[in-house]
């Protein structure tokens, strides 16, 4: 029996928070009506827990969680028979005989959760400085509801605040989600499609290996103070099929970037494999009082080697007063600032990606007002 077109939205949304490693208690299951019927059980078998076919699947303790959570609702659906009544009444009437029989939890779930519960999974603070497969997704508005043309980036992330590594780095955050999703509109394609692109603080590399594989950037480079962090935004490149090679469609690199030190114009190329950005991104770099005289320094250095420089950064505004004062070190240096009034995503409306909206998100965009008279003043 095929599934009908509202089902397997709601089954596409729940498969995307899944891969993203959303709260079990956050994801958004369907009736169980709908959920304990036989086709919908191997849906979601085949595409959340059929190991033999899903590649980067989610850690196994999270595995276990969601497998857990689900086998409970279907346990509790299967001992209300006034539900079966109404789920027979869904089916066609040819059909209604068989599916009268089929009011069981599928074996093949059965037998995943019990091959999770003798897996030795580690505790759950183990688990959290654990490394694992992340999957964001990025749905095409104009699409059917198949999954095939989600655009996806699937990152290796430390899902701690603070990793074992002492870096806030190696997760990604709010800002570059909602960015990310700026970016795949029109507006936000316009901005990056054939533009030369650099990232500050990159972090997990998740924008900068959207914008290569999906956007037509011409070339982008994703820099990070952190050298671990540099080194993992390689590792991620290599998981979404990208490479820094002479053949690849969107050149790709990444390299360490100190905010405030200075960047020498003559050597650029030859240190960044590109001509200076004409765009240059920033997600959630405005965190801390105390960098943002550098990371203003560093933006003028860019403006220096391109006038016309568009800057677009994302910012979560957890402190108002810090985020201000970004705003008034870079007028003061003779930056324009432009808010973009990109408005997030309510929550029970967000089908891919996941982020919470509790806390501000503005996206905003930087350019030189008069770059031979810009004072140079903090």
């Amino acid at each position: 029996m095929s599934i009908d077109p509202d089902t397997r939205s709601k089954l596409t949304t729940l498969r995307r928070q899944y891969f993203q490693l959303v709260e079990p208690a956050h994801l958004r299951w369907m009736d169980t009506v709908i959920l304990k019927a036989p086709n919908v059980q191997q849906w979601i078998y085949t595409n959340l827990f059929d190991s033999n076919k899903i590649t980067s699947s989610p850690p196994e303790r999270y595995q276990h969680r969601v497998l857990k959570a689900l086998i409970s609702k279907l346990e509790i659906a299967m001992d209300d028979p006034e539900e079966d009544v109404w789920m027979l009444f869904s089916y066609p009437i040819e059909l209604r005989s068989t599916a009268a029989n089929q009011t069981e939890i599928s074996d093949d779930l059965m037998s995943a959760l019990s091959s999770l519960f003798s897996a030795n999974l580690p505790s759950e603070s183990t688990s959290a400085q654990q490394k694992a497969f992340v999957t964001y997704a990025y749905p095409l508005r104009s699409s059917d509801d198949s999954t095939s043309d989600d655009r996806t980036v699937t990152l290796l992330e430390s899902r701690s605040v603070i990793s074992s590594a002492g870096t806030t780095g190696l997760r990604t955050w709010e800002a570059a989600l909602l960015l990310g999703a700026f970016l795949t509109s029109e507006t936000g394609r316009e901005l990056v499609h054939g533009k030369n692109v650099l990232e500050l603080g990159a972090g997990t590399g998740m924008i900068s290996i959207l914008c290569a594989k999906y956007l037509g950037v011409s070339g982008i480079v994703a820099t990070d103070g952190d050298e671990v962090v540099v080194d993992a935004i390689k590792t991620n490149i290599f998981l979404n099929g990208l490479d820094a090679d002479e053949s690849s469609q969107s050149r790709i690199r990444t390299a360490a970037l100190k905010w405030g030190w200075p960047i020498d114009a003559s050597s650029f190329v030859e240190d960044y494999g590109m001509e200076p950005p004409n765009v240059l991104l920033g997600a959630d770099v405005t965190y801390d009082k105390f960098v943002i005289p550098s990371l203003v320094s560093t933006l003028r250095e860019f403006f220096e080697l391109n006038s016309a420089l568009q800057v677009l950064i994302a910012a979560t505004i957890r402190n108002e007063q810090t985020f201000e004062t970004f705003q008034n070190v870079c007028r003061r240096n003779g930056f324009s600032l432009e808010d973009m009034d990109v408005q997030p995503v309510p929550e029970q409306l967000q089908d891919g990606p996941f982020y919470p909206t509790s806390t501000p998100i503005q996206i905003w965009r930087i350019t030189r007002r008069h770059p031979s008279q810009a004072p140079f003043a903090f």
